[in-house]
């Protein structure tokens, strides 16, 4: 389960890395026990090279900064070995698969919560 301190060195370790590479994110959206990216990254970049710099650094970094996470896991990994990855406009625009990232955690039809909603907002 990812809970907020993991919640807010992810979202630490997104920013961090933009600034060092041509990776942004546009929204990070967790629930449970998995992580949502909508990213916009330079065409230089293939979505292959992006999915191991993401889950390289970010890896490497909660392991450092959250050692209990490591311990939890056994010393296993963070992340599984595999990743979908979707360029927007195949399967739908921009302001929807935000909007789907952004509510992860919550029921479809919106009447209920199913977890609780940890959206991260990297501009406050």
């Amino acid at each position: 389960m990812i809970d907020d301190g993991v919640s807010k060195e992810l979202k630490d370790i997104c920013l961090e890395i933009e600034a060092r590479y041509e990776i942004h994110f546009l929204e990070i959206g967790t629930e449970g026990d998995h992580v949502h990216f909508l990213i916009q990254a330079v065409p230089m970049l293939s979505p292959k090279q992006i999915a191991q710099t993401v889950k390289s650094i970010t890896a490497k970094e909660i392991f450092l900064r959250k050692p209990v996470v490591k311990k939890l896991l056994w010393g296993g990994s963070f992340w599984m070995a595999g990743y979908f990855i979707s360029t927007v406009g195949k399967h739908g625009d921009e302001k929807t698969i935000m909007n789907y990232v952004k509510n992860q955690g919550r029921d479809p039809k919106g009447y209920e919560q199913i977890y609780e909603n940890k959206q991260l907002a990297l501009f406050e």
